[in-house]
């Protein structure tokens, strides 16, 4: 959808304004580490949903309920598709064995870059929009792609060992194993080291960089106005550590939404293709409005939490074996194997394999 907003410069300050305070607001209520209850979770989650829902008020009040409309349609898609972030947040959390009070540090950290990276991401895209409409055609397609792997689950195989901001990370900074409350580097004998906790920054920040693949060509098939773009996304990702912590231990709950979010992706990138023929084919070719992508988003979604809560996910079946190994690799490579490789010999030799070597002798 095009819009042409006159946005002056005072409103980016204001916005930009916003968008710090309430980051510092979120650091200073946080800056102990504790566990975040649900109860803290939800009130945090209703202040973020809030604020935005309050500034899109404000840009229905200044630019018309045709751009509200874009905002609120972006902000909701970008906060939907977010859901699908917490998955691997958890799965990452999981592996490099985050302790609870950590990880909103963590997640504070991620959402700061992702607001910078997201930023950059989008302005390129409005600038090539803007330029080359074709390009849509290849924004549906990658969407197309992206809700067809969804489909398919292909999140489930995600190895975050082979994550490559931890990789990259590790060619720049020596990584110790062991975490040292909530700091991020360390000296020992003069020297600089990263704890795992800068490495789990990393795998967030690289799996953000992914998942933008998908939300900036979704959020520009809503509109390319960068001022709706980008404020819209910040609103959503700002809500995304609350989102987390308010939906930590319930989201193998909604088992449907991985299938919403399929479905959606997929629309919106119909949506993209009918649009970029209107724009460089023929204008006979109809568009999407708008408004039927904003209640596409909102029927899906709440059809999927419906059916999840109606229908609960059959019990996985764990395989025989699986749960007795588990090698965790945080700058060096560390293995534990408890309780797979025992021999006891009754009255002879007893020989334990826990992470090291040990051989007792038991025969006197």
């Amino acid at each position: 959808m095009d819009l042409d907003l006159d946005v002056p410069v005072w409103a980016w300050v204001g916005l930009g304004a916003v968008i710090v305070v309430m980051l510092a607001i979120d650091l200073l209520a946080h800056r102990g580490a504790h566990v975040i209850k649900f109860k803290e979770a939800a009130i945090w989650s209703a202040v973020w949903v809030a604020i935005a829902l309050v500034f899109g008020g404000i840009v229905f009040w200044a630019y018309g309920a045709e751009a509200g409309t874009a905002y609120t349609t972006a902000w909701l898609l970008e906060k939907s598709l977010s859901v699908d972030n917490l998955f691997v947040f958890a799965l990452i959390f999981g592996y490099f064995k985050v302790p609870r009070e950590y990880q909103h540090r963590v997640l504070f950290f991620g959402v700061f870059g992702a607001l910078i990276f997201r930023g950059i991401f989008l302005g390129v895209g409005v600038a090539v929009v803007e330029r080359f409409t074709v390009i849509l055609f290849a924004f549906g397609a990658v969407l197309l792609w992206s809700a067809w792997k969804m489909l398919k689950d292909d999140d489930e195989d995600m190895d975050p060992s082979t994550n490559i901001g931890v990789r990259m990370l590790k060619k720049i900074v020596p990584l110790k194993d062991e975490y040292h409350g909530q700091k991020f580097f360390i000296k020992e004998a003069g020297k600089r080291y990263g704890t795992p906790l800068l490495a789990v920054v990393a795998a967030i920040e690289a799996a953000d960089l992914i998942f933008a693949v998908d939300s900036v060509p979704a959020v520009l098939a809503v509109s390319d106005e960068a001022f709706i773009v980008y404020s819209s996304n910040a609103f959503a990702i700002l809500g995304l550590r609350s989102l987390f912590f308010l939906l930590s231990g319930l989201l193998e709950r909604f088992h449907l939404l991985s299938k919403a979010l399929a479905f959606i992706l997929a629309f919106i990138g119909v949506k993209l293709f009918f649009q970029a023929g209107h724009e460089v084919i023929s204008p006979t070719i109809p568009h999407i409005p708008t408004w039927i992508s904003l209640s596409v988003i909102v029927v899906s979604l709440t059809l999927a939490i419906v059916l999840s809560l109606r229908r609960p996910a059959p019990p996985a079946e764990v395989e025989p074996g699986t749960g007795t190994d588990a090698t965790t690799d945080v700058g060096t490579d560390t293995t534990t194997d408890v309780g797979t490789d025992t021999t006891t010999d009754v009255g002879t030799d007893t020989t334990t394999d826990v992470g090291t070597d040990t051989t007792t002798d038991a025969r006197h």
